[in-house]
């Protein structure tokens, strides 16, 4: 199987199967908020990656109590059999290195809710998905208005 941004190639099948997936942390917790948590996760996801050539992670971003990914999961997997090894192999291991956190937050059981978000990806998103991905937890910036232009609270009545 080949790698790349444009498509995945395997024997008998070429295409895109591109994905937006994001996984929440079990009871909303902020646990993102330690950036060396976060960038361990990173590492995990990018060495799921690295370990199988019939997907492609295109892009990992952090909000504070989830994760979302941009994946070209090639037409070997199913979704849930995505959510299954990213999740299953994060969560056991930042629970294993940083035991904190399962004291803390987890109390025993798992790192990450049983639910997952996805949305395919078409051509002419990749890039804006990509921006809305890298961006996670950064703070949007403030609409600047055009001189002159009304605002909707000009329209309510009173």
């Amino acid at each position: 199987m080949k790698k790349g941004r444009n498509s995945l190639s395997c024997s008998s099948s070429i295409g895109k199967n591109t994905q937006h997936m994001s996984f929440k942390v079990k009871y909303c917790h902020k646990i993102f908020d330690d950036k060396q948590v976060e960038k361990r996760c990173a590492e995990i996801f990018w060495k799921i990656d690295a370990e199988h050539d019939d997907m492609s992670l295109h892009e990992v971003g952090f909000d504070r109590d989830h994760v979302h990914i941009d994946i070209d999961c090639g037409p070997n997997y199913a979704l849930k059999d995505i959510a299954k090894k990213f999740k299953g192999t994060s969560g056991r291991k930042l629970l294993k290195e940083f035991p904190y956190l399962k004291k803390k937050y987890f109390w025993g059981s798992g790192l990450w809710s049983p639910a997952y978000y996805f949305d395919s990806i078409g051509d002419k998103t990749e890039g804006e998905m990509d921006e809305y991905i890298r961006n996670q937890g950064h703070k949007k910036p403030k609409t600047k208005f055009v001189d002159g232009q009304q605002t909707l609270d000009c329209f309510i009545l009173a």
